[in-house]
């Protein structure tokens, strides 16, 4: 029904003689096959077959998500046809369109039309296509500028020379200056300094990790090196004005300040490590290209919270044993919105959040300070043993639910597949979404590539392991030739001078463990590949390699971690 409905749009153009740029091939399938004959005879344009690569990239500009984006160019995979497209001639002119005729498609029924830069685009086919055609109808009939600023991420030179291809006509003068003197501001402008030690993988929103070697010299990361994960900017919030609404239980909605947080309930502290989903996808990338930030092995770091727990507050809003027969989940949303108004939003099974051992806070401190605005100010969720992405900053709405979240980033992100998935074969309905995360360490020093020297004939390697679920790390192995000797690395806090962190209660091991070994360096070496896995209290292991545990998104990457060194010669050694 969908392609049908495609193919159907493809005559439903305005009664303006429009002409497109020269088009790229045109690929196989109902949506993109059909096209209507041009003439001048019946005033009519050609409505020529486009490329799924811009449909898809723009996907990504619209919804402005990494894995929308990720969907829609591998999603393109479509025999190639012999249908001829006709060119046009470069030299044609393209009509002139006023803002008024632009504003008028706004539906698959008118066509969708946008304006970026002076330019009048037709992007019809790709909103009758694309799942999420209903939320990018909002840009119709308007400027894709605002939807470029919150999603600069996709403002690449590619997806500008594709966009190119799809243009069918120019903006009048008098509406360009009126757009151009109603400039819009950039969202991100008001976003916090950060310090220049981290390294960015992206500006806006902004996404970014510490040096690795700066997690292993402190058990508790300083809150400006903690790794930044933002999915949208970074809003600005009033901690007098802040309310935090908690809905979907008997006693109504119950609305909570920043003070009631901090004088009706007790505060309590946890020390708990947050990371990532796609931390280490680096490593992935060298497998096989995924989609997602290129993240290194620092999207993790750990951290002292404290704040009003979870389970307390909704007891004070009416939970009940009554509410445990309907209800499974608890759902969070946050203040961060997109251009739509859609707030980043995820969900934790209602066992997680209730219970007295989960360690659930709404937290407004974090290392004894108030959390800094890039961590969620004046409140997150902080859900110990669980994927970052379900630790909701910058918190305004707890909902107890049946369902979980229905947002984008708990029903079509953040999930694991097999390695035989592709983005033509995925179906995010059938994977269960990322909760608890896999055992999981890394080595933060020596570097790889590093020449480290040998004149000693020993080597001290440090790094950082982790296990989610409150899972604790009781062994971490190290090889300094490969996986054919191996020794015990010394679990410690990191930190000279002080004793190493007590165990934790059983099940309730929030943290990380940082290690340390200084091992002989195998004889007559010169170059060494350091290997490091870890042992939780379950047993579980970490997997040799990446290439079983590749997946899609290049999430859940906790194989060994291996790094290559040269070991210089020492001239004085006979």
């Amino acid at each position: 029904m969908l392609l049908l409905r495609s193919c159907n749009s493809l005559t439903r153009f305005g009664p303006l003689s429009t002409q497109r740029l020269q088009v790229a091939p045109a690929l196989a399938s109902c949506a993109v096959r059909l096209h209507s004959s041009f003439s001048q005879d019946q005033k009519s344009y050609q409505h020529a077959t486009n490329s799924p690569s811009w449909k898809h990239a723009l996907a990504g500009v619209l919804a402005g998500t990494g894995a929308v984006l990720g969907y829609a160019l591998h999603h393109q995979k479509a025999e190639r046809t012999d249908v001829s497209v006709p060119t046009l001639e470069k030299s044609s002119p393209l009509p002139v369109i006023s803002q008024d005729e632009v504003t008028k498609h706004r539906s698959l029924e008118d066509g969708v039309w946008v304006t970026y830069k002076g330019g009048v685009y037709d992007i019809t086919e790709f909103v009758a296509m694309h799942p999420g055609g209903d939320k990018i109808l909002l840009a119709a009939g308007g400027a894709l500028e605002p939807f470029w600023a919150l999603y600069a991420v996709h403002n690449q030179d590619h997806v500008l020379e594709i966009l190119s291809e799809y243009k069918v006509g120019v903006l009048s003068g008098e509406d360009l200056k009126k757009q151009q003197a109603v400039k819009s501001s950039d969202p991100y402008s008001s976003d916090p300094e950060r310090h220049p030690v981290l390294r960015i993988n992206s500006l806006k929103p902004f996404n970014a990790e510490p040096p690795p070697e700066i997690l292993s010299d402190s058990y508790i990361t300083p809150s400006a090196f903690f790794f930044k994960r933002n999915h949208l900017p970074v809003p600005q919030v009033d901690p007098a004005s802040y309310q935090l609404h908690v809905e979907g239980l008997p006693g109504g909605v119950l609305t909570l300040s920043l003070k009631d947080l901090k004088t009706r309930f007790p505060k309590h502290t946890i020390t708990a490590t947050l990371q990532c989903a796609g931390n280490r996808r680096s490593e992935m990338n060298e497998v096989k290209q995924v989609k997602g930030l290129n993240w290194g092995i620092a999207a993790i770091s750990n951290a002292k919270w404290s704040g009003a727990r979870l389970r307390d507050v909704l007891l004070a809003a009416g939970y009940g044993p009554d509410v445990a027969q309907w209800a499974h989940h608890v759902q969070f949303e946050g203040l961060d919105k997109d251009v739509t108004g859609t707030t980043y939003g995820a969900s934790i099974p209602l066992n997680k959040a209730i219970s007295e051992d989960g360690d659930v806070l709404l937290a407004y401190e974090m290392n004894g300070e108030d959390i800094p605005p890039d961590h969620g100010f004046p409140v997150r969720v902080v859900v110990p043993g669980v994927v970052g992405a379900r630790n909701v900053k910058w918190l305004g709405k707890i909902i107890v639910s049946a369902e979980e979240s229905s947002s984008h980033w708990q029903q079509n992100d953040y999930k694991g597949f097999s390695p035989g998935t592709d983005w033509d074969s995925v179906d995010f309905k059938s994977a269960p979404a990322i909760q608890e995360l896999p055992i999981q360490s890394a080595i933060t020093t020596p570097a790889d590539g590093a020449v480290i020297d040998g004149s000693d004939r020993t080597l001290t390697v440090k790094g950082y392991a982790w296990s989610g679920g409150g899972r604790e790390v009781v062994r971490v192995d190290v090889s300094l030739d490969g996986g054919k000797t191996w020794q015990v690395a010394q679990l410690g806090s990191g930190d000279k001078g002080q004793a190493p962190e007590p165990s934790p209660p059983p099940g309730r091991a929030w943290a990380w463990k940082l290690w340390e070994v200084t091992a002989p360096l195998p004889p007559e070496a010169q170059e060494l590949e350091i290997i490091c896995k870890a042992v939780d209290n379950s047993y579980n292991m970490q997997p040799d390699t990446i290439p079983p545990i590749w997946n899609l998104r290049g999430v859940l990457s906790n194989a060994w971690h291996r790094v290559k060194v040269k070991v210089r010669e020492d001239e004085g050694r006979e």
